[in-house]
């Protein structure tokens, strides 16, 4: 009896320690770097969505094009003269029913109203936004979280204070782009 449970005891420290570490990406802007642990776990299809663009170069050189003091600020769906790039790959499922919520610095899908459109614009939450989260409104669909900066809120914070403009129909335009670089999958472990 004692070999088994020594067995048992063994295969899960053993399956512990060598338990895969959710992905961490590196948003690298022209303000400086926001690292972000991503959940795989929680969000499957959504972080496979975002890493297929990440992995695909699709985010350099747009930007951060909407900044809402106390709210978020939104990318990833236009370049800094505001021209439009088209999603290459079709919307995800929405996976706001994972139970993560939409608290200060984590990071979670954009869409219009119909909840499955989500594409390549993302968000941080500047706030506890959980009114965004599932089955907080009459539709029931959230905003799908599926990650949290790790390090770099102080860059988040500095965007959110840029002042903004208004642009044709699009509002809160940082009057300075704030351009992503690039994103970028990080190997090494990254300290708080």
């Amino acid at each position: 009896m004692l070999k088994k449970v020594l067995a048992v005891l063994f295969v899960f420290v053993f399956s512990i320690s060598y338990a895969k570490e959710n992905p961490v990406v590196v948003i690298k802007t022209n303000l400086g770097d926001i690292y972000v642990e991503l959940y795989p776990d929680k969000a499957p299809k959504t972080v496979e969505n975002f890493l297929t663009y990440v992995k695909e170069g699709f985010y350099n050189g747009l930007i951060f094009h909407r900044v809402v003091k106390g709210f978020v600020i939104q990318g990833g769906g236009f370049d800094k003269e505001l021209n439009y790039r088209k999603p290459t790959h079709p919307p995800v499922e929405n996976e706001s029913n994972n139970g993560l919520s939409n608290v200060r610095g984590t990071i979670a899908m954009a869409r219009t109203s119909d909840p499955h459109s989500a594409t390549t614009q993302f968000f941080i939450n500047l706030v506890d936004n959980t009114y965004l989260d599932y089955g907080k409104n009459p539709q029931k669909w959230g905003y799908t979280v599926f990650g949290k900066v790790i390090k770099g809120m102080d860059v988040v914070d500095e965007i959110a204070q840029i002042p903004v403009m208004n642009v044709g129909w699009m509002l809160n335009v940082p009057v300075r782009p704030v351009i992503i670089e690039k994103i970028e999958i990080v190997k090494e472990k990254v300290s708080k």
